[in-house]
């Protein structure tokens, strides 16, 4: 059984659209891309560690847009990604062929149609997958509780629109924080571990 860890770069509401750059992603006339930018021009040791395994490589599960944009760029910025090259890129798409994945001229790129296939690759063996961006798969992986960890940075900002992480297919879900971290600018670095179903009770009594 192989773990899947959702991976991403989020806001105090929850926004995780276009972190990377001004043209990432600006769907829906999203206007703020590129807003983690300023808090990467000084990173300290201990923000440096965390993004170190951040990037750690490992397999990586993707929707189609994500896919899209990281296979324009990772291949020509490899030196930045160590390892990102000679791991399985997964992409799930009901509108792709592995003849149009192949054509995106990212080594080690696979197909996969649906949630089934998504099921059969975590059943199977081999390496943590990692999800990046692709908000859309987040949410139809915590609709069918195919999370098993979260490892969020959040960044102490607002953006009142824009693709959000949690949304309609976010189900009832416990966590355990297992490491977190504060930058001295104030981003929270933080992995959870899922823990089972949420508990409720009566405070005090």
């Amino acid at each position: 059984m192989r773990k899947i860890i959702i991976q991403e770069f989020i806001t105090l509401d929850g926004v995780m659209q276009a972190p990377g750059g001004p043209e990432e992603d600006t769907s829906s006339d999203f206007k703020y891309g590129g807003w983690t930018a300023p808090y990467f021009a000084e990173v300290d040791e201990a923000a440096a560690d965390f993004m170190q395994k951040w990037m750690e490589s490992t397999d990586i599960l993707l929707g189609q847009k994500t896919f899209e944009i990281f296979a324009g760029y990772w291949p020509k910025h490899a030196d930045m990604w160590p390892g990102i090259i000679d791991v399985t890129k997964y992409v799930v798409s009901d509108t792709m062929s592995q003849s149009d994945v192949d054509k995106a001229g990212w080594k080690n790129s696979v197909l996969l149609k649906d949630v089934d296939d998504i099921k059969n690759l975590k059943s199977s063996e081999g390496s943590t997958i990692k999800v990046h961006g692709s908000g859309n798969l987040a949410q139809t992986l915590f609709k069918y509780d195919l999370v098993d960890e979260l490892c969020l940075m959040t960044f102490p900002i607002t953006l009142g629109r824009g693709k959000r992480l949690f949304g309609e297919g976010t189900i009832p879900m416990a966590f355990t924080m297992t490491d977190s971290l504060i930058t001295p600018n104030g981003v929270i670095c933080a992995y959870y571990k899922r823990a089972g179903e949420v508990k409720t009770g009566t405070v005090g009594a």
